[in-house]
């Protein structure tokens, strides 16, 4: 599990095809790094993976072609800025909102524009995502968690503060660029449990 509150900026150093999967590695940049092991989850860009290899600064991960073909992985290039995230331990603060890992969809940005010393971006949603999304809820976009300020038929909005858009991928993100969507865990089971009860299902 993870918060949604990004670590570090790192880097795509390499994305080398096997078999069909591809292995990324990826150098950390500013992520602390101290005491990483074998196997642990590390999210880049809100995906959820297992790190196979490590030195001082970098290290490498495999991407199956499940996860290559739900999010933007598979299309990000060498040297891409990529947000990272160590998963959570149980005494950490949940600065963010519950985060998997676990993308549901890709979305687009639409458009990005000064609010004081702000910025307001807005972003396209698959349509079956958009059901999910609540105005003052949350949302994880591209690994970072966010509060929904607008949500319609088409997408959703949100502020970004001067301090996330310096300190994450979005300082390289532009109108037009695919970001990864991991919807509100919260909104999932409620819509389980809801279905289960509607169907006649043991609760």
């Amino acid at each position: 599990m993870f918060t949604g509150i990004i670590e570090g900026v790192g880097r795509i150093v390499a994305l080398q095809p096997l078999g069909g999967d591809v292995r990324l590695s990826v150098a950390v940049g500013t992520l602390p790094f101290d005491a990483v092991q074998l196997g642990e989850s590390i999210a880049v860009n809100g995906v959820c993976l297992t790190v196979i290899a490590f030195d001082a600064s970098s290290f490498q991960a495999d991407a199956s072609t499940e996860t290559l073909s739900l999010t933007t992985l598979g299309g990000l290039g060498e040297g891409a800025l990529v947000n990272l995230e160590r998963a959570m331990r149980p005494t950490d603060r949940l600065g963010g909102h519950l985060v998997s890992g676990h993308v549901d969809g890709v979305g687009r940005v639409l458009s990005v524009h000064g609010d004081a010393r702000a910025q307001r971006w807005r972003f396209a949603a698959p349509a079956p995502l958009i059901r999910y999304i609540a105005k003052k809820g949350s949302i994880c976009v591209d690994g970072v968690s966010l509060t929904v300020n607008e949500v319609d038929g088409e997408g959703f909005e949100v502020a970004l503060i001067p301090h996330t858009v310096s300190h994450t991928a979005f300082s390289q993100t532009a109108v037009g660029d695919a970001v990864n969507l991991e919807i509100d865990l919260v909104a999932r089971y409620v819509e389980r449990l809801l279905g289960a009860r509607a169907g006649g299902d043991a609760a």
